[in-house]
């Protein structure tokens, strides 16, 4: 990897969430102050359903099916510093480079998933979480929750636009589950 990304990786390393309710995904109320959205989709009947979509979510396969870079590359743990990386296709602007962190994780027999809270440097606060569950009937959902509101200038600078590409970002995170899901 290049020198930039290990170098910006080390400092994000050395930071705090920005934000205080690290963890309030967990919960099914969101804290007050930033905007909410929960968004799922079906994604079939049965625990092979489960653990497929979850293995693939784990492996930040919502993110890299959205055409972002995750680095490192390493699936999902509690404590982990990643960059997600994004750019415009067919620009040749650098990539924007996005500090989060691991807040949670769960692996149990009808709930596997995780949630990423901001460093300083994203161009949000909040923390989204990514989990995929086995209801009481043996059906498969995919569920994303985020609470975040705008923190960088130029979020906040181009707000309406910046909004646009968050419910884009989640609505492809659920294509992109639901086509891991019935893959075999």
């Amino acid at each position: 990897m290049p020198v930039d990304l290990r170098r910006r990786l080390r400092a994000a390393r050395a930071t705090a969430p920005s934000y205080p309710e690290v963890g309030a995904t967990r919960q099914a109320a969101l804290p007050p102050g930033y905007a909410h959205l929960r968004r799922r989709v079906h994604l079939g009947h049965g625990p092979e359903v489960l653990e497929r979509a979850g293995r693939h979510v784990l492996g930040w396969g919502s993110q890299l099916g959205t055409g972002f870079a995750v680095y490192p590359s390493a699936p999902a743990e509690p404590g982990a510093t990643v960059l997600i990386r994004l750019g415009l296709p067919g620009l040749r602007l650098p990539r924007l480079v996005i500090p989060c962190r691991v807040v949670w994780t769960v692996r149990e027999p009808d709930r596997i998933g995780f949630a990423y809270g901001t460093l300083p440097g994203h161009p949000e606060r909040g923390e989204e979480s990514f989990v995929v569950s086995l209801d009481e009937h043996g059906e498969v959902w995919f569920e994303v929750t985020a609470f975040s509101r705008l923190s960088a200038w130029y979020a906040r600078l181009g707000r309406p636009v910046a909004l646009l590409l968050q419910h884009l970002a989640i609505e492809r995170y659920l294509v992109a589950v639901a086509a891991a899901a019935r893959a075999r």
